[in-house]
């Protein structure tokens, strides 16, 4: 069985330890972490930080250890006008303390150049803790499409500089999964699903992508056809934040419990359609 992973994004701040709870007690394997908590908070879960938090970062391994789950990929190394990804080094320890294999990264730098550059560093300052990066793109973002994201990708040319395959922001960018299948499959180093109507009803973009998002099989992406062109040795992180639903006072065992639940059924679909 494919292995699931919590996106941090889906859980609006809820503390390390009982986030790692809760993927334990939805059968998920993973969860992926920034070193604090997105802004957004509407259950008034209290503030943390592993980077200021030692003690904190030692009852999350220990939580990590006694439910056997992992942290599979690393945020918040974003590029950003007058930022140096040489002041992520702090969060980039704790993240390899915290046993992170990977760490994703992308541009809201405007300068394109700069951002491949920023890209190259953060490539290799990950690579000398032996930690893997991947690149997310989508509408909004500095590299807007899968054809920036491979420029990116030869620009950098470092072999752990892979792709993250987010299932709205591939679709809306205009490409899906004949144009993962025609891709070396050791591009793609992560996937994030969820679903989405075909065209947005939102006027910001950003605002559907950090707060609303689609329980996946629900909506319009062509889930199945993309899933089939991905590795399978990946684990797939469910990243559908439902802030309409937190506002109304569903927590998130039973958010997340729905998208566990469709997602297995949606893999399902796949095992048979590709038996056939």
């Amino acid at each position: 069985m494919r292995k699931l992973a919590i996106e941090y994004i889906s859980v609006f701040g809820l503390p390390p330890v009982e986030f790692v709870h809760l993927a334990a007690d939805l059968g998920c394997a993973h969860i992926s972490t920034g070193a604090v908590p997105m802004p957004y908070n509407p259950h008034g879960y209290p503030g943390w930080s592993l980077v200021g938090d030692r003690a904190l970062r030692r009852r999350m391994i220990a939580a990590m250890h006694e439910r056997d789950v992992s942290i599979s990929i690393g945020e918040g190394f974003l590029v950003r006008p007058g930022v140096d990804v040489r002041d992520y080094a702090a969060p980039l320890d704790v993240m390899r303390e915290l046993g992170v294999t990977r760490i994703n990264t992308l541009s809201i730098d405007p300068g394109m150049n700069r951002s491949f550059d920023q890209f190259a560093m953060l490539t290799q300052m990950a690579a000398a803790v032996d930690v893997a990066t991947t690149l997310e793109f989508g509408p909004r973002m500095a590299v807007a499409d899968l054809g920036a994201a491979l420029t990116a990708i030869r620009h950098v040319a470092q072999p752990h500089f892979r792709l993250v395959i987010d299932t709205m922001h591939l679709v809306r960018s205009g490409a899906g999964g004949a144009d993962i299948a025609a891709l070396d499959p050791d591009m793609i180093g992560y996937v994030q699903l969820c679903d989405a109507p075909l065209v947005s009803k939102f006027s910001e973009y950003m605002d559907e992508a950090k707060y609303e998002r689609m329980v996946p099989g629900t909506g319009e992406l062509p889930l199945l056809d993309i899933l089939a062109a991905l590795p399978r040795d990946l684990p797939i992180g469910l990243e559908v934040p439902q802030r309409s639903l937190a506002e109304a006072g569903v927590g998130p065992h039973e958010r997340l419990g729905r998208c566990v639940e469709a997602t297995r059924k949606l893999l399902a679909q796949l095992a048979l359609r590709s038996a056939q």
